[in-house]
């Protein structure tokens, strides 16, 4: 089996709510946002495997809440849910960072109470997915949407906004989609930052702000 991982950040207090973590990078992604920041881990190869980065999981497992799986996209891999299950092992809680791709990977995880959060990537309703993502996964992210409402576990939606990709408009239009499907969470807004190349060699968008929706039922948080 190709190595999967691309890199391991040994330490974070931001990608976890609350907990001290490391984060597991995949290589490879089921999606090509042209925004997206990570474009050596979505293109590139894997350089670390399962076993070694267990290896290093285990040496900190005193000294870290939990873990990370991201990247990429951590649910295209073949193994994962083994791979959680050895973390689980060691007593330590697990975060997936996920576009939703994968339905199949998310539910068996979580019927096997191996996932303890989930970030769950809403990149666009379905009329502009295949614009933001290069892909036709809509379908498949709705279900992972679906499966995480009525799961029980805690998890967060969130959404990378490029003004050249959404507006202040589509926002609203997908909390109001958010809303129908019976999510009750914060919805968590990040605005792109230029300050890196990204996959589709995006550059300046203009942020939303807190004011673009004030009024609103949902809790609308942007996170920069």
């Amino acid at each position: 089996m190709p190595n999967p991982i691309y890199n391991i950040t040994p330490f974070t207090l931001l990608d976890y709510p609350d907990k001290t973590a490391c984060i597991i990078w995949f290589a490879g992604c089921n999606m090509k946002c042209p925004y997206c920041y990570n474009p050596e881990i979505v293109l590139g190869k894997g350089k670390i495997s399962f076993s070694d980065s267990l290896t290093f999981i285990e040496k900190r497992r005193n000294l870290l809440d939990g873990v990370v799986l991201s990247g990429g996209e951590c649910t295209m891999h073949h193994g994962i849910e083994q791979y959680a299950a050895e973390i689980k092992g060691m007593h330590m809680l697990v975060k997936i960072d996920t576009n939703g791709g994968h339905p199949e990977k998310l539910r068996a995880l979580i019927q096997r109470n191996l996932v303890d959060y989930v970030a769950l990537d809403f990149k666009s309703l379905s009329s502009g997915f295949d614009k933001v993502t290069k892909s036709n996964l809509f379908a498949q992210f709705e279900e992972s949407l679906e499966l995480l409402i009525v799961s029980g576990i805690p998890f967060e939606v969130r959404t990378t906004v490029h003004s050249d990709l959404l507006s202040a408009h589509d926002i609203q239009e997908m909390t109001s989609f958010l809303k129908k499907k019976g999510y009750k969470g914060n919805y968590y807004i990040q605005n792109f930052v230029g300050d890196t190349p990204t996959l589709g060699g995006m550059n300046y968008s203009v942020p939303l702000h807190s004011e673009d929706f004030a009024g609103g039922d949902m809790e609308i948080v942007i996170r920069n």
